[in-house]
């Protein structure tokens, strides 16, 4: 089979700036006749899960990571044989399941200008490479006393640098093949992953080779280096290992929890945050709700208290634009956009996501009710695209879905206010004179101090307050 029938297809940018993705299922295996635009995957980024569409026919001829690694974009996770050498594919499969992606890639032709990705929308190949690692550059004779001092250090004494060349050592500088947690005990115990002879499917080095690495260091006393930096952090890196499994759960941190940290950390620690709160009877604005639910024009749509709540943040954004703004660091600027996002925190199986309708203040209230009601299916089955989360500009998170009466909500990175909504409850309310069972909600109005001072945060929130407190404003201020 020639290079030129085989076509290597790397992971794309998914979304915007994201630098990796887990592979979580694979539709496919070696020998698989696959057309184009079928899906063989399902990826999770930081942001999302996401099908992956191959972009040409042609067989299966390898996948080169499994299940629950995470790959770096511009890395090429499946070779498929093209034209005249997808019929030569099928025969040598099991042959070339075991091939390692540093090998895949040293079969790729390389591409003239852009590599169509169906999903990264024809990423460059400049976009995608994947950065050179320290050394990928340096003299063949610098590469090989850099790995003797190496392997020295991690107690396999002067025969140390004979190691990579075994047939299962990685080539050309890539990637030794093994799972995240395998690279983190490689981590901790000071072992360098390119020195392990792999003994794990498709060259796969496993948490067994990785001690079989530190015992056979260990008897080698005369390595000067390897008693401070070899034992030390073994010792150290076993004491995780022992928690008891029946009192403690560990879950790795990545996906959606892993970004929804750092952007969480990122806000907190960057914009300072104020909340205000107002407490409204919504009494009126429940039976609308009510009202729009018997209403034909409403039929199959999603009608609920959001929904006039989100028009009611929509409204008084009309009335106060300056709310609907970013700051811009690096620039010294304030960015006022003159149109609204409007993004919707939704807690998914997956964490918590904010995609955000586009456009929200041109919609009408059928359309609006329309979009929510998309958005929060699509939030719940997990297909949310990438896409969707990103240049949202105001964002509702509703808390009294649970119960919580309110809160003191985090601003989404790039937006200068969230609005969260608590729980709507039948309270004694002084009305018309009397008091009376109402029902009452707490809004709560977390900006950025940056750019909304404590004036103009206070008259979006009363504004909100005022369009749910008597719903015939959204004619007279919409």
């Amino acid at each position: 089979m020639t290079d030129s029938s085989v076509r290597e297809f790397k992971m794309p940018d998914v979304g915007e700036g994201l630098t990796e993705a887990e592979i979580l299922k694979w539709y496919v295996q070696p020998g698989d006749t696959v057309t184009d635009g079928q899906v063989v995957c399902e990826v999770e980024t930081a942001k999302a899960a996401v099908e992956l569409p191959i972009p040409y026919d042609g067989v299966v001829r390898a996948l080169h990571f499994p299940e629950g690694t995470t790959v770096d974009v511009g890395t090429s996770i499946i070779a498929v044989a093209v034209g005249d050498g997808a019929a030569a594919a099928t025969e040598p499969v099991q042959e070339a399941v075991a091939d390692t992606p540093a090998a895949a890639e040293a079969e790729e032709p390389k591409p003239a200008a852009r590599q169509p990705v169906l999903v990264g929308y024809g990423v460059s190949t400049s976009a995608t490479r994947r950065r050179p690692r320290k050394g990928a550059q340096a003299p063949a004779a610098a590469q090989e006393a850099s790995a003797a001092i190496q392997a020295e250090m991690n107690g396999h004494g002067p025969a140390a640098p004979a190691a990579p060349a075994a047939p299962a050592a990685p080539v050309g500088g890539e990637r030794p093949l093994a799972k995240p947690p395998v690279r983190k005990l490689a981590k901790d115990l000071g072992v360098d992953l390119t020195t392990v002879v792999p003994s794990g499917p498709d060259g796969i080095i496993t948490r067994e080779d990785v001690h079989a690495a530190v015992s056979a260091a260990e008897p080698v006393p005369a390595a000067p280096r390897s008693e401070p930096s070899a034992p030390a952090p073994a010792a150290t890196a076993t004491a995780p290992a022992s928690y008891d499994t029946a009192r403690e759960t560990r879950v790795p941190v990545k996906g959606v929890r892993k970004a929804t940290a750092a952007a969480m950390v990122g806000s907190a620690f960057t914009a300072p945050h104020v909340t205000e709160f107002v407490t409204v009877d919504v009494t009126r604005t429940m039976k609308l709700v009510e009202e729009l639910k018997q209403d034909k024009e409403y039929t199959g749509l999603r009608v609920n208290p959001l929904l006039l709540i989100a028009k009611a943040l929509l409204v008084a954004i009309k009335r106060h634009p300056d709310i609907n703004a970013s700051w811009d660091e690096a620039a010294q600027e304030i960015v006022v956009k003159h149109y609204v996002n409007l993004g919707i925190a939704a807690a998914t199986p997956r964490g918590l996501i904010v995609p955000n309708i586009k456009d929200a203040h041109t919609q009408t209230l059928p359309q609006l009710a329309g979009s929510l009601g998309e958005l929060v299916s699509t939030a719940r089955e997990g297909r949310t695209s990438p896409a969707a989360m990103q240049g949202g500009t105001v964002t509702i998170t509703n808390v009294g879905v649970f119960g919580v009466d309110t809160g003191t909500p985090i601003l989404n990175p790039g937006e200068s206010a969230i609005l969260a909504v608590g729980a709507i409850k039948l309270q004694p309310w002084v009305h018309k004179g009397k008091v009376k069972p109402r029902q009452v909600t707490t809004l709560a109005l977390s900006f950025d101090h940056r750019l909304v001072d404590g004036e103009l945060g206070s008259k979006v929130l009363a504004d909100v307050a005022a369009v749910l407190e008597q719903p015939k404003r959204l004619i007279s201020w919409g």
